[in-house]
Formats: structure tokens, C-alpha cells, sequence
């Protein structure tokens, strides 16, 4: 650790614990408090990347998370920004699009063939007459040059979690300006959220020094940090990121495997400036770094940044770090200023002390160095000049932090006085602070968070006043402005992301592409990992110079969430696998059921685990229904409770059918729809009283369902009662030919003779000593009669049934004995667009009501011609098609639907199924063309539903 400063730098390290690592296999050792790249500065280790496209040496630029330069790849996670990632004990680190390792990278060649990948280069190589033969040869070269880490397939499961979370006030950024806007908000009485990417509060008071003396950040750190800590309201997140604003002040906050979505009344932008690199020939050298990652690495990490130093003072800030170096011991060899005289004597009195030459009216040409910056070459009215330095610091400008107010509808305009982007047409509710708000004294800095935070806490109804804001006198000379010309050897980035160099943009312009939107695109500019947070400013200035516009004429490209990297794991949410188990489950794992998920639920797929002749298991199932009597486990259908005097005509305006007028125990098909006139779900109403209905949902539509009535009530206003009873309810269905031999075997109060228990009836009493809702309904065809019975009764029902000779059947076999009756299942045989009448299901729409969901839609989708409708069909015996559901079915050589439902029929003997077809095709006697999964194509007969007992005898014995 040869290159570290002794104490008090470092204020992030605790030097008493050593941590060992390795980066492309070689050990390494930093300190606790140490992230990847800072350790590896510490042991003067300074290359940690390649360049995308030439392979050129990458190193430390910002030390905070912004550019693309320290991303590397651990073992289960690739793209890991090492200036923001802690090491830890046996990290396993290597560095990212290389052949080789970061050191010794065999790609460094194409540097050498940059003038055979200009601009455009894809496009004009391949997108033109004669070039397939050429894209054929290079297209699997440059796709495995493509993207940048490796993504571990056998990594395992992260655990991620998603919280809500509700504030009066959201701050964004805790440095000073930060901390003031919740100090403020809180102080009025608002509950504050604090959030920052960064491990502690204070952001540039951190590491910067704000003046002369660095008495003075330390000085405000401290007060308002204690400040903060007082209030009980004012919540502080850190190493956390607000990745973007949505509508109504909707954010979410990442902080590690958390997700937050917060809504907040007020939000205020305190997300700071980021500092702009200089362009000049070799400007991405290792060694050429920004001000705040040297003050960063000197002040966070106790890294010295470089032996011999020379600093380009754009603005005060590269005064400031000059200062820094020098009182860290790091010798400076020159000061260039590129103003004719310095507007700073404190500062340049203070430099003279410790003997710093000072430069004005300089202009940096280039560095020199192949792996890291040797020398720098510049240029004064006395003619060029080069000094030796193994570090170059470079203070040249900022852009704020405009990405959030962008995504929440704020404008981008450009002073040309000041040279900067400046944030216009806040939307309402959004305050911005700091010097995302242009503003860089410490005094203005923090009177402008305490403003924008009394005007939030204020805003949200509480009472504050916000004080008047000062001028700030160091904004007009923050930003050096040059006119950016290409070097004639090139190698001056724009952008380190995408190697792109000035001759490039100016290129993209030449090549008839004016528009920024459309430079980005040709170009790729700002379409790298750092989302132009470098390079849009320089581009745009390129871009307006080229074009005889003003920058604020041409702008900047379109800011969009996210912010910043975020996992697939915090979209996804939790990994835990939901799932909810029937009261019968054990005895279902007791006869060796194999299970499957359905919806939340585990169902038994069917009977035989650990058998592998399956498909004769479930025929034998399947016969099993047809020949005798067998039960279902459908304890996960939904059930909803329908209770009060307006019971009827709720349901009546829900479903499709009539309800109205249903008599007091009987059964009813439903069909739901939505307003547009699509069949969202189905199931069944028993009317047990004159004010009561017990209505089933499908298993993974029933949450939908039963919110889909509480919000139509709370419009309606009617008299009734809704209940989602699904948990209190286990249901066996009991079907077959001697099913109701089965049930008369187990007794009980109810007279189960088909005279006084006909079809589609309901009755309520007991049976087997169990109380239970009983509905003669099914899915299979047979004679079928559906058990409802509180939860705690289905275990001892079910296995009275067993005792009884009644054996279970799986879900397969299930799914096998609807398609035969040619039942559909919502969800699998119809999509988002599926009408009642391209289901053939004109017979569940009431001709009689006034009104029900979806009617006006249909009746309007009715005046125009179908463009496909389900058919059944059956394929011709011998043949060796692959087909499955999804397969597509085609007219004239045009694909027109697709297979919903196919599977081979024990009972019929032959290959079934269900598919969307044009409409002219899908009458009975009618062939269909179906693609097979092999890209065989087959024609199938298209036949009547049900496929078996079409009269439905069997179902009304």
C-alpha cells in the first residue's frame, strides 16, 4: 500500500482491518472502508478497464459511480462499478471486455485500425447494395464483441424485496444543499425521506474544500449533521438511488435488494453537478482524473493520486484541488489556467507558499502515454510546452444533475453567458437546489436547499417560510468553454463510453445528420453506461457549432428513467415462490400426486409420481371418469359471497346472463367481460336465497374479480355485500356415471335423485356428516356434483369419499375431459381480445337485459366482421406432426390464429383440440392448416363441439 497518505486522509478507512482480493487473479490488499478501485490505486494498480471499441487502458475519472471506466465483473454479477462496490474478504474481481486481462489485453490492437471504424461504420458498411456477403463474415465477430460483462446463468437466487413507502417530502442528494431542504422540510413539521447514493451525508463537504481553509466544509458538515440526527421526522437513506420520476410524484429509491416506491407530496432535486472532462488528444488516459475523484481518492480513500502533478484550473475548484495535492504532499508542477490573470489572489497567494508555478492563458493539447499519462503538452502565447507528470488534474466545468426534474417534465435551456445548462419550467411540486439549481458558494448553496426545502414543507401544508436567495457570484465562471476542434492525430473523446472522438460528431453532422436525436443514433453517442452524463454537454457544442445554432437551439437528447444501473431482481420483486396449499394436499402427496403450480396454488398434476409410463397414467384417469365415478381436488376455484337486497341486479349487471329473476336454487353459467367487450373470466352463480348468491371465479382471475366489483359498487352504490370466502371454502367435484351412487353411499339430508336433483341445480344440508353446498355443475361431461364445505370439514370429507371407493384424478386429466366436451379455459383458450362471439358463445349473452359490463362494446364489435372465431378440429389418424398449443394455423400461406388447446383423446381415440381460424374456415366440415412444432404443416378437420356426447346426455343422467 505504497501509495496512501497517512491520517488524517482517509476518512472512510478503518486501517486496523486488512482485506485481501484479487483482480485478474492477482492479490491485492486494501482497507476496510476501501472499494475496488480505490484499493487498487492504493496499490498503484491504475488500469481497471478497456475502452469498448479500441480497447484502450481505462482508469479511475470520477470516483463516484458515473462513467463507465470503472465497470468490472465478480463472479455473479457483471458491470459492477468499482469506484461505488466495497471489497471484501476473497473477492474474486477481473476486468470486462478484454482478451486477456486489463494489463496485458490482446484487443489493444484495434487502436491501431481506428481509421478503419469511422463514424456510422455499421450502417455504411452493411446497410448498402453487395454488402450481405460482407455483414455475413463480420456479424458473429462484432456480436461477440457485443456488450460488455457476463451474465452467471447459475448464479443463485437473490433476495429482493419491494416496499412502499408514503412522505410529505422526498430529498434527492444529502450533500449540503441536501441536508439544509430537509433540515428545513422537517424543521416545519413535514416527515422528510433523505436519500443519497453515497455511504454518508455531506456530499462535496465530504471531500471538497470550499474555500482558502478547509475548516469551513468541515465546520458546516458537522453542524448539520447533528442538525439532522435531532430530527425524529427526517428519515436518511444512504447508498441508496432515486432511479426516476413518474406520474403524481412516484420515485423509486434502490438500495441494494430493496426497492422503494415512494410517493411524496414534494420533491426537491438536490442531486448535484457532475464535473466534465477537458477534450484533448489522449484526455482518457489512467491518470487524467476529474477534481472531485483526486479530492475523493485523497480525502475518502487516503490515496495519493499521483507523484508529480499538474492541475488545469478551469474554475476555482482546480484552484482549490491544488490546494489539496499540496497539502497531502503530492508536488505540483504547474497550475494551467486557461484565463488571461487569475480571478482568485487569495488562492493564488496561497499556491505561491508552496511554490506552484502558475500558468495563465493556457490550453491543454495533450497527454502523454500509452498505458498512463507521462508528460502533458500545452500551449501559452509563448508557444507549446510540456511538463512531466504522472497525474493530471482537471477542473473544467459541471453539468447539474438534470436527469429527475427531465423525467418530471422540467425543460433544459443553455446560458450562453455562463456557458452551462440551466433547469426551467419546474412542474408543480418539484423544487431544485444547489448546484443542480447553479449554484456553487457554500453560503448560496446552502440558503438555497433551506428555501426549496421550506418552499416543499410549505407546499405540503405546513408552515414554513423560505428565505430569500443571494446571488451567486462563482457560477458565471464555473464552465471553461473552448471551441472544440479535432486534434489532428485524433484520440481526443467525447465520449469514453462509446470511443468517440471529436472528428466523429463533427463527422455524424457532416454526414447529414443535424438533429442531436439523430447524432445520437448514428453516432451512438450517450448511449453508453454513462447516458451522456460526460459527454452530452460537449456534443451538443459540437453539434450548434457545426450547424451555425446556439447550444440552447439544439439541446440535449431525452432524459428517461432510469437514472441509474438497476437489477432485474428489483423489478422482478421478491423470489419467493407464492403458494397456498388445499386442505386435501397431504393426502394428495400420501398417494404419490405429482404437484404443480396453478396461479398461488399447488394442484395435483395427476396421480402416478413415480411412474414413467405418465400419459397411460392419465388415460387410465381419464377412463377412470368416463367408466366410473372419480373427484377433483378444485378447492382453489374462487368463491365470492353476494349478499343484500340488491344481490340480483348486481350480479345481473356484472355477468352476462340473466340473474335477475335466476330462482332460488338454481344454477347459472357466468360470463364476465370487460368494457371493451372481452371475456376476462367465467364461472357459476347458485342463488341460495332472494338476497343471496354463492358465485365461483376461475383460480387465477378471482383477486381481479371480486376488486373488479368492490370498484363497480363503490360507483353503482348498491345495497350489497361482498365477500371473497375463497380461503373458508374446500370443493370436491365427484363426477362420473356412478357418482351419484357415491355420494348416496356416504348419507346425509339431501335427495340426490335426478327428479328432485336436476342438472344445474344447488342444494344446501349435509353430507357424510358435513355441512355443504352442493351444485350439480362439472367440466368433464359426466354426471357431476360440485361439494362446498367450510374448509376445516374437506380433509375428512375427501377421505370419506376414499373409503367410499371414490378415487382422485389429477389436473391433466382434468384439462383432457373439458377439451373432449369442448369447454374452454379463460386464459389458455381465450387472450385479451377474445369476444363471446369468437368463442361461439352468442348463447351465454342475455337478449333480455337493458345492460350488463361489455354489452355496448360488443354489440358495436358486431357491426364489424370477425377476423377469426374458435373452431374445434381433429387431426387425421397416422400422422407424425408435432403439435402443441401456440402452433399457428395459416391461410394462403398467412398465418390467421393459432392452436389454444390440443391433446390426444383416450376416450375418442384420436388428436383434438381447439384454435382460432378465419372465420370462413371454421365452420364443421371445414380443413384448417396448422403448423406443426417441427414447421410441418398439417390440414386438420374442423369438427363440432363438444367432441363427445354432443348431445349431453351423460352430464343430465
Amino acid at each position: 500500500m505504497t501509495e496512501r497518505l497517512p491520517l488524517p486522509w482517509g476518512s472512510r478507512l478503518d486501517r486496523t482491518r486488512k482485506i485481501g482480493f484479487r483482480f485478474d487473479g492477482r492479490p491485492l490488499e486494501g482497507f476496510a472502508g476501501d472499494t475496488i478501485a480505490s484499493a487498487m490505486a492504493g496499490a498503484d494498480r491504475w488500469i481497471l478497464s478497456r475502452s469498448f471499441k479500441y480497447h484502450r487502458p481505462r482508469g479511475v475519472m470520477t470516483m463516484a459511480g458515473q462513467d463507465a471506466n470503472t465497470l468490472v465483473q465478480l463472479p455473479d454479477e457483471p458491470n459492477v462499478r468499482a469506484d461505488l462496490r466495497p471489497i471484501s474478504e476473497g473477492l474474486e474481481v477481473t476486468a470486462q471486455n478484454v482478451i486477456g486481462t486489463a494489463e496485458h489485453d490482446r484487443g489493444a490492437i484495434l487502436d491501431r485500425f481506428g481509421r478503419f471504424m469511422p463514424v456510422g461504420f455499421y450502417y455504411r458498411a452493411f446497410f448498402r447494395p453487395g454488402a450481405q456477403s460482407w455483414l455475413k463474415f463480420w456479424e458473429p465477430i462484432i456480436r461477440k464483441s457485443a456488450g460488455l460483462g457476463k451474465v452467471d446463468l447459475g448464479a443463485g437466487h437473490g433476495a429482493y424485496i419491494k416496499e412502499n413507502l408514503h412522505t410529505d417530502v422526498l430529498v434527492v442528494g444529502a450533500g449540503p444543499a441536501g441536508l439544509s431542504a430537509a433540515i428545513a422540510a422537517a424543521g416545519a413539521g413535514a416527515q422528510v425521506l433523505l436519500v443519497d447514493l453515497a455511504p454518508e451525508t455531506g456530499g462535496a463537504l465530504t471531500y471538497a474544500r470550499f474555500g482558502l481553509d478547509s475548516e469551513t466544509a468541515d465546520s458546516a458538515l458537522k453542524s448539520l449533521r447533528e442538525m439532522a440526527q435531532a430530527l425524529l421526522n427526517l428519515r436518511i437513506m444512504t447508498e441508496a438511488t432515486c432511479n426516476g420520476w413518474f406520474a403524481d410524484n412516484w420515485l423509486p429509491v434502490l438500495q441494494g435488494n430493496r426497492l422503494y416506491r415512494v410517493r411524496a407530496k414534494q420533491v426537491v432535486v438536490a442531486a448535484g453537478a457532475q464535473e466534465q472532462p477537458l477534450v484533448f488528444r489522449n484526455n482518457d488516459l489512467p491518470g487524467v482524473l476529474l477534481s472531485s475523484a483526486a479530492q475523493r481518492l485523497m480525502r475518502h480513500y487516503a490515496v495519493r493520486p499521483g507523484r508529480r502533478a499538474v492541475v488545469f484550473a478551469g474554475n476555482r475548484d482546480g484552484y482549490l484541488a491544488a490546494l489539496d495535492l499540496a497539502e497531502a504532499g503530492v508536488p505540483v508542477a504547474a497550475v494551467l489556467d486557461p484565463a488571461q490573470g487569475p480571478a482568485f489572489p487569495d488562492l493564488v497567494r496561497r499556491l505561491e507558499q508552496h511554490k506552484i508555478r502558475l500558468v495563465s492563458n493556457a490550453t491543454i493539447t495533450e497527454a502523454l502515454g500509452t498505458r498512463h499519462i507521462h508528460a502533458v503538452g500545452f500551449t501559452t502565447k509563448s508557444g507549446r510546452e510540456q511538463i512531466d507528470c504522472d497525474l493530471l488534474v482537471v477542473a473544467a466545468g459541471y453539468t447539474p444533475g438534470y436527469q429527475l426534474p427531465l423525467h418530471a417534465g422540467a425543460k433544459l435551456g443553455y446560458d450562453d453567458a455562463s456557458r452551462q445548462f440551466v433547469l426551467n419550467d419546474l412542474p408543480e411540486g418539484l423544487h431544485v437546489a444547489g448546484s443542480a439549481a447553479g449554484y456553487f458558494e457554500l453560503a448560496s448553496v446552502l440558503l438555497s436547499g433551506e428555501a426549496a426545502g421550506a418552499a416543499a414543507a410549505r407546499t405540503a401544508g405546513h408552515d414554513a417560510s423560505p428565505p430569500a436567495l443571494i446571488a451567486d457570484a462563482l457560477a458565471p465562471g464555473m464552465n471553461y468553454a473552448p471551441r472544440l476542434t479535432p486534434h489532428p492525430k485524433g484520440r481526443d473523446f467525447i465520449d469514453f463510453d462509446e470511443d468517440l472522438q471529436v472528428k466523429d460528431i463533427k463527422n455524424a453532422v457532416g454526414d447529414g445528420y443535424r438533429e442531436l436525436e439523430l447524432v445520437k443514433r448514428y453516432s451512438t453517442v450517450g448511449m453508453g453506461p454513462s447516458q451522456g452524463r460526460h459527454s452530452a454537454l460537449a456534443t451538443a457544442r459540437i453539434v450548434a457549432a457545426e450547424t451555425g445554432r446556439k447550444v440552447a437551439q439544439v439541446g440535449i437528447t431525452t432524459a428517461r428513467p432510469p437514472f441509474g444501473p438497476e437489477k432485474l431482481g428489483l423489478l422482478a420483486g421478491p423470489g419467493h415462490v407464492l403458494y397456498r396449499h388445499t386442505p386435501m394436499h397431504a393426502d394428495h402427496l400420501a398417494r404419490g400426486a405429482k404437484m404443480t403450480p396453478a396461479g398461488v396454488w399447488w394442484r395435483p398434476l395427476h396421480y402416478g409420481a413415480g411412474r414413467t409410463d405418465i400419459a397411460q397414467v392419465i388415460a387410465q384417469e381419464v377412463a377412470l371418469v368416463r367408466g366410473k365415478a372419480a373427484m377433483l381436488d378444485v378447492s382453489t376455484l374462487g368463491k365470492l359471497a353476494i349478499r343484500g337486497p340488491d344481490a340480483a341486479a348486481f350480479i345481473d349487471r356484472i355477468y352476462t346472463m340473466a340473474h335477475l329473476k335466476q330462482p332460488v336454487g338454481r344454477v347459472r353459467y357466468c360470463l364476465m367481460l370487460n368494457d371493451m367487450g372481452s371475456v376476462i373470466d367465467d364461472g357459476v352463480a347458485y342463488r341460495l336465497s332472494e338476497t343471496e348468491f354463492y358465485v365461483t371465479a376461475t383460480t387465477g382471475a378471482v383477486a381481479r374479480v371480486f376488486a373488479e366489483m368492490l370498484f363497480l359498487n363503490a360507483q353503482w352504490g348498491m345495497q350489497v355485500d361482498i365477500q371473497n370466502v375463497t380461503a373458508a371454502f374446500a370443493a370436491i367435484n365427484v363426477t362420473g356415471p356412478e357418482a351419484r351412487r357415491a355420494l348416496e353411499a356416504l348419507g346425509g339430508d339431501i335427495d340426490l335423485a335426478p327428479e328432485n336433483f336436476p342438472y344445474l341445480a344447488g342444494r344446501t344440508g349435509t353430507v357424510g356428516g358435513c355441512p355443504v353446498r352442493i351444485m350439480r355443475i362439472g367440466f368433464t361431461g359426466e354426471l357431476s356434483y360440485e361439494l362446498h364445505v367450510p374448509q376445516y370439514y374437506g380433509a375428512g370429507l375427501w377421505r370419506r369419499l376414499i373409503e367410499a371407493g371414490v378415487r382422485p384424478y389429477g389436473l391433466e386429466a382434468s384439462r383432457i375431459l373439458r377439451l373432449e366436451k369442448g369447454h374452454i379455459i379463460i386464459g389458455q383458450d381465450t387472450d385479451a381480445l377474445s369476444t363471446p362471439d369468437e368463442l361461439n358463445m352468442g348463447w351465454a349473452l342475455s337478449k333480455t337485459k337493458a345492460r350488463h359490463i361489455g354489452k355496448t362494446a360488443v354489440e358495436a364489435r358486431r357491426k364489424l366482421p370477425l377476423k377469426r372465431r374458435l373452431c374445434g378440429f381433429a387431426l387425421p389418424e397416422g400422422h407424425d406432426t408435432r403439435l402443441a398449443e401456440s402452433c399457428l394455423v395459416f391461410r394462403d400461406g398467412r398465418p390467421v390464429g393459432f392452436v389454444t388447446s390440443t391433446c390426444f383423446s383416450p376416450t375418442l381415440g384420436k388428436w383434438i383440440g381447439l384454435a382460432y381460424a378465419d372465420p370462413r374456415d371454421a365452420d364443421s366440415g371445414g380443413r384448417i392448416t396448422i403448423r406443426g412444432l417441427c414447421g410441418t404443416e398439417i390440414a386438420a378437420k374442423v369438427i363440432p363441439t363438444p367432441f363427445y356426447d354432443p348431445e349431453n346426455l351423460r352430464q343430465e343422467m
